[in-house]
């Protein structure tokens, strides 16, 4: 029998059909039952293809990818779905505190970071901090904990970030003001950060803020790794969002593309990281004999246990949590602000009455119980992480079969990502308005001082466990920066109609940076 004849093209067809009609059914049918609850939670643009899952919408969503998912969660009945991609990769994604709280806190060993995270991040972060479970992350994280809970390491931030704003930062921002030019205030926030963790970190100047003319001029030491740091945290974050899963591992193994790139970029990563390590190693010997000193890096070689490698990761992860978090809410922060004069104007009053409680006309920084008083920037810089987190998502593993608070299934070996960007703009998690910027949601009615709300429902900072140990720090930095440029500057955005774009990295950066100019208040 000829195998072209029409008969056989037919009965061919007929076979083909129904084992793609048997597909669809098979594979609807789980996923309408893996998504929770007695039926299927997906709204209707949100179904996803037999075999190839939510591969479309995907695609069609990459570019824009944190506001598609909290576009997609607000449409679910309990703001979570089961996301589907080729390859048999399943998990949910959420934006349910009561979900939240379920991973981050009550049910905690059974959602480590998990193999698949840990290794898209592995070769730039390694076994640092962010990307390790079990017994490498309980050691860094007891260490680590009792380093940042010290009132010496509190004051050391403080005088190096009073330090940096003095003789960088407000110099810098002042010829800005007097050329009436437009600069790009995300690089000088992300290069202030850079200069301000490396301080604080390893006690190294790399005074990315001074002027090649200045005494403290640029130190060769950092030059090139600054760039090199961001295109490894950008390349890193895309290995995330292939659309042919493990795609980056070919890529890798054959050198090309985005990967030769990322390899280069780690390798002037960590050779910066063992010199800063190497060199801190040899000025501790030199002054064995003087008080311990106080960067963070100097406090885990204190422990002779600790290899160069493990320390080598250290370096990274504070070098990632100091640089990039930071920088993106205080551009977010000083965006939104430049659209909302109200409260511009309160933050201006709160900061001059705190100066009047303390006249000293001969001061210019914040000490740190002057920065405690700022309630109200406190919630306007917490309202605009509420709206821009710094780290939009975050993802674990699910180490055995759960079932979430909403009645979610959760299988053993899914990926489970919880948005803290789309729960900002959940109207089931904070009402209405939403979508608004209101720092006073934030402050107690009577007595206007700042009021916490649960880590699950405001997730900026994590939760449970693995609560940012660099909290208080983060908001050190933050407000004493915003309270010495409102005070002095009004912040006006070139581009006050456009919404900028924001860039796909493991941080809420702008792509196209935030153009400002600055008018004095005097």
């Amino acid at each position: 029998m000829d195998i072209l004849c029409p008969q056989s093209l037919i009965l061919f067809f007929l076979l083909f059909s129904l084992s793609a009609l048997y597909l669809f059914f098979f594979y609807f049918r789980n996923n309408c039952r893996s998504a929770g609850g007695g039926g299927c939670a997906y709204p209707p643009h949100l179904r996803p293809y037999p075999l190839i899952g939510h591969l479309p919408h995907f695609l069609r969503n990459r570019h824009r990818m944190p506001d598609w998912i909290a576009e997609s969660l607000a449409a679910t009945p309990t703001n979570t779905f089961v996301l589907t991609r080729p390859g048999g990769i399943r998990g949910v994604l959420t934006a349910n505190p009561a979900n939240v709280e379920h991973i981050l806190r009550s049910h905690f060993d059974n959602y480590p970071k998990g193999p698949q995270s840990i290794s898209l991040l592995h070769d730039f972060l390694g076994d640092g901090i962010f990307n390790s479970d079990g017994d490498a992350w309980r050691v860094q994280r007891k260490t680590a904990s009792f380093e940042f809970n010290t009132k010496s390491l509190r004051s050391f931030v403080v005088r190096c970030v009073q330090r940096e704003i003095l003789s960088r930062l407000l110099p810098l921002l002042e010829r800005c003001s007097l050329k009436d030019a437009a600069f790009d205030l995300q690089d000088v926030l992300e290069r202030f950060a850079f200069d301000n963790i490396c301080n604080v970190a390893f006690n190294q100047d790399p005074a990315c803020l001074a002027e090649d003319d200045d005494n403290g001029a640029r130190n060769s030491f950092f030059s090139g790794f600054a760039p090199a740091f961001s295109d490894a945290a950008v390349i890193s974050a895309g290995r995330f969002r292939y659309a042919v899963p493990r795609l980056w591992v070919i890529k890798k193994l054959l050198g090309v593309g985005s990967e030769r790139r990322l390899k280069e970029s780690i390798a002037k990563v960590h050779d910066f990281a063992m010199q800063i390590i190497r060199l801190k190693k040899k000025e501790n010997r030199a002054s064995s004999s003087s008080p311990q000193a106080e960067d963070l890096l100097s406090r885990f070689i204190a422990n002779e246990d600790h290899s160069e490698e493990f320390l080598r990761d250290i370096v990274i992860s504070f070098m990632l949590a100091g640089k990039d978090t930071t920088s993106s809410a205080l551009t977010w922060f000083f965006w939104l602000l430049s659209s909302q004069p109200e409260v511009e104007a309160k933050i201006l009053d709160e900061i001059r009455s705190v100066r009047a409680r303390r006249p000293d006309t001969t001061r210019t920084v914040f000490d740190f119980e002057e920065l405690k008083e700022m309630h109200y920037l406190h919630a306007a810089i917490t309202e605009s992480m509420r709206l821009y987190p710094p780290v939009p998502f975050n993802s674990v593993h699910c180490l055995s079969d759960d079932v979430l608070p909403d009645g979610t299934a959760v299988k053993k070996g899914w990926f489970m990502t919880y948005t803290s960007y789309a729960m900002g703009r959940l109207e089931t998690v904070w009402g209405p308005d939403c979508r608004e910027y209101k720092p006073e949601r934030w402050l107690e009615e009577e007595t206007r001082t700042f009021r916490a709300e649960s880590p699950f429902k405001y997730p900026v900072f994590h939760g449970g466990p693995r609560t940012c140990l660099g909290k208080e720090m983060a908001y050190i930095q933050m407000k004493s920066v915003a309270a010495c440029m409102v005070e002095r500057f009004a912040v006006e955005v070139v581009d006050k109609e456009a919404c900028p774009e924001k860039m796909r990295s493991l941080t809420l950066r702008m792509k196209r940076g935030l153009p400002v100019r600055l008018r004095s208040r005097e």
